[in-house]
């Protein structure tokens, strides 16, 4: 967007020291330009206003750093913060004095005798993806009453100002993030994170302590450290979480809202517009602390921190915003992080008491589970990056299932009741047993993948079991990877189940098609009415098709192994088929009976 101010005459207004002259100009350029956030810089004209835009904010910090009347020094902030959204005029900005004068003013700097840190910033965990963590040196530092504004009467419009123009800092320049983690300033911002109960700060200052909290956690490994080791993050924002949705704890890890803990989830108000922004930015940065939990063992301590925010995390799910589209943005940052709570501690989900209304399953809660397989099927449906929107909620249900008997069985009469149609394909039809059983023939390797492995857990890993509802066409994928394809199970331990065969499937189970899973037709035998010389010759000639094929690497033949994986086909495997067609490896298919544990 070209600037249609005159800089030149601000910037001389500014060089005359006069704040009243400074104030004049400076709401005239603000008033310009509050609504800019798009900068060009391919003219001449415009690197001209560039080098302006520069000097000006030099100018703005040199008044910063003088004592100011209260409406200049708003003013001064509300320039840096339009300045600020210039990635390519940041030059001013992020030096260690203007970013320390920066803090000072939004109330989270600390007196430090930190030395420049040396871990290179990383792209951090923006939601879905992951990294891997770094240990940070401990270092030493003292909080210090925050010199401007006094922190007895603060003026929260300076402080939200200021902190906008380190959000934008940080987004946009690397040497802005390194500066930011060297003045330690997750430890102020935490700091005040800690008065969630206080009423002195307003939605603004909230909201943006939690936006720059994200982002440093976002863009620093060592801050994410940091803040998940040092400064206990999960404790600090899961209590953060919990003031901002105004929760009581009727029981153990049981949540309700405080002054209406006797009305059912589906018939509280929905969270305000405000709760639900702020509750989301926590469950960000909550997201970006703890991805790499399920990858390594939590000692007790920790564990009950991990269950106490899964309590938290089961009411957000529970819980509605205002408008259809905020509350599945608010379900999906929730859903993301349950998927990294370490595994053991998603009993939660299963803790609140059967009230009336609830879904009851084994004398189970199983409203939460509900949620999260409405909202994955609602997924599913829309058929939009399911890579990035599906896999979270289905590697959650995925896992929750296998570890949980109640979960796994609750699912398994939704997902795959037993089975009566046996005249349509698995893939085809509306139902979510269909939906699945086509995502496991998808394009992307991850989301067929996952498909697969939810289904093969629903069926307890029990390769017949697994066939029966999916065709082995459709299975052979995730059974050639496990080594299955001759038939078995994988060492997954569940419970019985009983005998889940219909009237409908009993009869037409000896003329079903294991291959495509349904009772098709008869079809003509191309051999009939051929004598066995002829068989041999198409036979063999099937077999040197295939062989020079091999040869010229159009295709690579394989074979079924004796540990149950694919194999190529060697020369010599080649040379006994040749000589005998009817040459087949010894092992029989292992039969695997539905009834097994």
């Amino acid at each position: 967007m070209a600037m249609k101010i005159d800089l030149s005459s601000i910037i001389e207004q500014m060089q005359t020291g006069e704040q009243d002259a400074a104030l004049t100009a400076l709401q005239s350029y603000n008033k310009e330009m509050n609504q800019c956030f798009t900068f060009s810089r391919e003219e001449e004209r415009d690197r001209e206003e560039g080098k302006l835009q520069k000097h000006l904010g030099e100018l703005v910090l040199g008044f910063l750093n003088r004592e100011l009347q209260p409406s200049c020094l708003l003013a001064c902030l509300e320039t840096v913060r339009i300045l600020s959204r210039d990635k390519n005029c940041l030059d001013p900005f992020i030096n260690r004095s203007a970013m320390s004068t920066l803090a000072r003013y939004a109330g989270i700097a600390v007196a430090s005798t930190a030395t420049p840190a040396h871990n290179k910033p990383e792209e951090g965990q923006v939601e879905g993806e992951g990294g891997e963590g770094e240990d940070v040196e401990d270092v030493s530092s003292e909080l210090v009453k925050e010199a401007s504004p006094p922190s007895e009467n603060p003026d929260q419009e300076v402080i939200v100002e200021a902190l906008k123009s380190i959000c934008n800092i940080l987004l946009h320049n690397e040497t802005g993030q390194v500066v930011a983690a060297d003045l330690q300033l997750i430890k102020g911002v935490a700091e005040r994170l800690k008065q969630c109960h206080d009423p002195t700060w307003n939605h603004e200052v909230r909201f943006f302590d939690l936006r720059l909290t994200f982002l440093l956690t976002a863009l620093r490994v060592d801050v994410r450290a940091q803040l998940a080791q040092e400064l206990h993050g999960i404790s600090l924002l899961g209590n953060q979480l919990d003031a901002t949705l105004g929760l009581c704890w009727p029981d153990t890890l049981e949540t309700a809202r405080a002054g209406v803990e006797d009305v059912p989830p589906e018939d509280l108000p929905p969270l305000s517009r405000q709760q639900t922004e702020r509750a989301m930015e926590i469950l960000k940065i909550l997201f970006n602390i703890t991805f790499d939990t399920t990858r390594r063992k939590v000692d007790e301590e920790e564990a009950a921190e991990y269950r106490r925010l899964g309590a938290i995390l089961r009411h957000c799910l529970m819980s509605h915003a205002d408008g259809e589209e905020r509350t599945e943005e608010f379900h999906s940052h929730t859903v993301n992080l349950l998927g990294n709570l370490p595994l053991p501690c998603l009993d939660v989900l299963l803790m609140p008491k059967v009230q009336q209304g609830s879904i009851e399953y084994m004398g189970v809660n199983m409203d939460a589970v509900n949620m999260l397989l409405e909202f994955m099927e609602k997924r599913l449906d829309r058929g939009h990056k399911l890579k990035e929107t599906l896999l979270p909620s289905l590697n959650l249900l995925t896992e929750s299932g296998r570890i949980h008997r109640e979960t796994r069985k609750f699912l398994r009469s939704k997902v795959l009741p037993p089975l009566r149609d046996v005249k349509n394909r698995p893939e085809v039809g509306s139902s979510l047993r269909n939906k699945l059983v086509r995502l496991m023939t998808h394009i992307d390797t991850d989301v067929k993948d996952c498909a697969a492995e939810f289904l093969y857990v629903l069926c307890k890993e029990s390769v017949s079991r697994f066939i029966k509802y999916t065709g082995y066409g459709n299975a052979a994928g995730l059974l050639a990877a496990r080594g299955l394809l001759r038939g078995g199970r994988d060492s997954g331990i569940y419970s019985e189940d009983e005998d889940s065969e219909t009237e409908e499937y009993r009869e037409a189970k000896a003329h079903i098609n294991p291959i495509t899973g349904v009772v098709e037709e008869e079809q003509p035998n191309p051999m009939e009415g051929m004598t066995e010389e002829q068989k041999e010759y198409e036979a063999m000639k099937l077999v040197r098709m295939f062989d020079k094929l091999s040869r010229t690497n159009v295709i690579q033949p394989m074979q079924l192994g004796m540990d149950g994986k694919m194999r190529e086909l060697t020369p010599e495997d080649m040379c006994k088929l040749t000589h005998n067609p009817l040459f087949q490896q010894e092992e029989p298919v292992n039969s695997d009976s539905e009834n097994d544990a």
